[in-house]
């Protein structure tokens, strides 16, 4: 889904320290390269987003957000039905965040806040109650937790053409043995290379890669069955015992909350 974020990009400063009026904004998934003198928050009331850099992917479900600085290059992807709410903040009330895109925790008393100032006036009272709800918006940002769910991408561009290929095709089960014959490289170095790009191991990279791909079909309520086949999994045990590992619920559990 694209659309152009002409009338953001036209501004040359925000109309308030904090904008994210629900139909002065885009909210779409602008799937093109692009960047903000901002900071932004990205989130999705219903649906699941996935923000992509050039430092990996960042995959955001309603009980989770996507922080993105100022000047970072991203693109977002997300199904057609996804209800997107963007913000939109000045650097100097975000400080603490700036160094890094990150996913965050959104509390339910956050997810309240971001629904209910996107329906606030682009210049609303900063002095009276509007202006006190989105200091206290500002705040629970600041203040929300981080959540380990970036899918790193390496810098090394022969690991990059084995992590494009599982992204394309997350539920295959070829080795790192084929894919080091398939490019000539050795399976040691290919080990190293995943390690130092990364920080994870051949088997953890796709493994974290499969249970981040599995989250947008778990939020439109697909079967638990079908989508742990059709990630890869070979036993529904399998899939149900990785995927608490990592988001420490079973995918029925996460699916339940969504709903």
């Amino acid at each position: 889904m694209h659309d152009s974020d002409s009338g953001l990009r036209a501004l040359t400063r925000l109309p308030r320290p904090l904008y994210g009026h629900v139909d002065a904004l885009p909210n779409r998934a602008l799937g093109f390269r692009h960047q903000h003198p901002w900071c932004q928050f990205s989130y999705a009331a219903r649906g699941v987003l996935e923000i992509l850099t050039e430092r990996g992917v960042y995959v955001a479900p309603p009980q989770w957000g996507v922080w993105i600085p100022p000047g970072v290059q991203h693109r977002v992807r997300c199904a057609e039905d996804t209800r997107i709410r963007s913000l939109y903040l000045d650097s100097t009330r975000c400080a603490p965040h700036l160094e890094r895109c990150r996913v965050l925790s959104v509390s339910p008393l956050l997810k309240e806040l971001v629904c209910t100032f996107s329906e606030l006036p682009v210049d609303y009272d900063e002095v009276g109650t509007e202006g006190r709800l989105a200091q206290v918006l500002l705040d629970q940002l600041v203040a929300a937790q981080e959540v380990d769910m970036m899918l790193p991408m390496p810098a090394d561009q022969r690991l990059r053409l084995v992590c494009d290929g599982l992204r394309r095709e997350p539920g295959t089960d070829a080795s790192l043995e084929a894919w080091s014959k398939r490019l000539a490289v050795s399976e040691k170095t290919l080990t190293r290379l995943f390690l130092r790009d990364t920080g994870l191991t051949f088997r953890a990279w796709r493994q974290r890669l499969r249970l981040l791909n599995a989250l947008p079909r778990l939020e439109r309520g697909a079967p638990v069955t079908d989508v742990a086949y059709d990630c890869g999994y070979e036993s529904l045990s399998a899939f149900i015992s990785a995927f608490r590992r990592l988001f420490s619920v079973t995918p029925g559990e996460f699916a339940r909350q969504l709903a």
